[in-house]
């Protein structure tokens, strides 16, 4: 049995039978496993035995659901791309700069706060050379495009400085990313001991501030849209 990426609406309570509602339930309580153990322990360094006992089932419950721990690892890189991809477009500001920028950092600085893990699993597959994300690059780059797309409009109207629209979203990626990346460096430099939450808005922000800065706006500019 393989894994399917599934989406949103199949999630749904609502979605199947009783029993098709377990098994989501159960791969959901597998893929929250995976993303744990792979993200702390890289993917060659996690065996099906130690996803099992993440997830609190046996070894053969595991394979009755997952058919290997490379077709469930295929699926969490599935999840954690479908998670980051429309995030810059999720703000409510229609071609608004400083509320879109300022929005997305803030969700994006949250989720690494608050899911370090999906970061930094996808951090170690980048480093061993983006492996199982061949099949994904489109998705990537084209959600990405949009985005520098949409920056370089807002340049070329005015609405912002001019800035280097590719290496902005970099940077914001960068920033956003450094607290799930380099966690327990944050924590120390930070003050805030191990199993107490970062504090995401006061990291937002300084980050904020800094890339509106770099932009030319404010943050009264993405205040007096809320």
């Amino acid at each position: 049995m393989t894994t399917n990426h599934t989406s949103p609406a199949a999630e749904r309570p609502e979605a199947g039978s009783v029993v098709k509602r377990k098994r989501l339930a159960m791969f959901r309580t597998i893929r929250e496993a995976a993303i744990r153990e792979v993200g702390k322990n890289g993917l060659s360094g996690t065996s099906t035995q130690a996803l099992a006992d993440a997830a609190g089932i046996t070894k053969a419950q595991f394979h009755y659901y997952i058919t290997s721990k490379e077709d469930l690892y295929r699926e969490v890189l599935n999840y954690i791309i479908a998670e980051w991809s429309d995030m810059f477009f999720a703000s409510a500001h229609a071609n608004d700069p400083a509320a879109i920028i300022s929005d997305y950092l803030r969700m994006k600085i949250r989720h690494s706060v608050e899911h370090p893990d999906m970061t930094r699993l996808f951090s170690l597959e980048m480093a061993r050379g983006g492996i199982d994300l061949t099949d994904h690059w489109g998705d990537i780059l084209g959600s990405a495009g949009k985005a520098i797309k949409m920056i370089g409009g807002w340049c070329e109207a005015g609405l912002m400085k001019q800035v280097d629209p590719v290496l902005f979203l970099m940077n914001m990626w960068a920033v956003s990313q450094y607290y799930a990346e380099y966690e327990i460096q944050a924590r120390g430099l930070l003050g805030v001991a191990e199993g107490e939450p970062l504090d995401a808005e006061r990291i937002s922000r300084e980050a904020i501030e800094l890339f509106l800065a770099r932009a030319g706006l404010s943050q009264s500019d993405s205040e007096q849209h809320r």
